[in-house]
């Protein structure tokens, strides 16, 4: 009967330095940090949503944050985490129903999924900032 290997006999996970960095994992981090920042917008959407009905005073302080250099960065930076995130959520649905793995197509929804999130994000911007007060 073989006994049982040990921790030191098992075999480990490959090390990064044996990984060359590719596309798919810098998306797959990019999309976890997405994810965290929606959490974190959700509890700016929270403030905002309570200063609404807290009054008019506390809803022109929320709105000056809001409209702050600090709070313009992070509204764009929030709509580009969503939009990225629902880009690749739905390149992920592909993969769910088996199409889009070839290594070309991985390659090209990916990017498709990062530029056209970040593409989007700018045409939204550009629209509010036009259509502005």
């Amino acid at each position: 009967m073989p006994r049982p290997l040990s921790a030191r006999d098992r075999p480990t996970s490959p090390h990064l330095q044996i990984y060359r960095w590719q596309i798919g994992n810098s998306l797959s981090i990019l999309h976890r940090l997405t994810g965290i920042a929606l959490a974190l917008g959700l509890l700016a959407l929270c403030y905002w949503l309570m200063s609404l009905a807290g009054g008019e005073r506390t809803y022109a302080l929320a709105a000056r944050e809001f409209a702050s250099p600090l709070g313009r960065i992070s509204l764009i930076g929030w709509t580009f985490a969503f939009l990225y995130h629902l880009l690749n959520g739905v390149r992920h649905l592909f993969w769910d129903m088996g199409k889009g793995f070839e290594r070309t197509q991985r390659h090209a929804s990916g990017w498709f999924a990062a530029l056209g999130a970040v593409a989007l994000t700018v045409c939204i911007w550009v629209f509010i900032w036009r259509s502005g007060p």
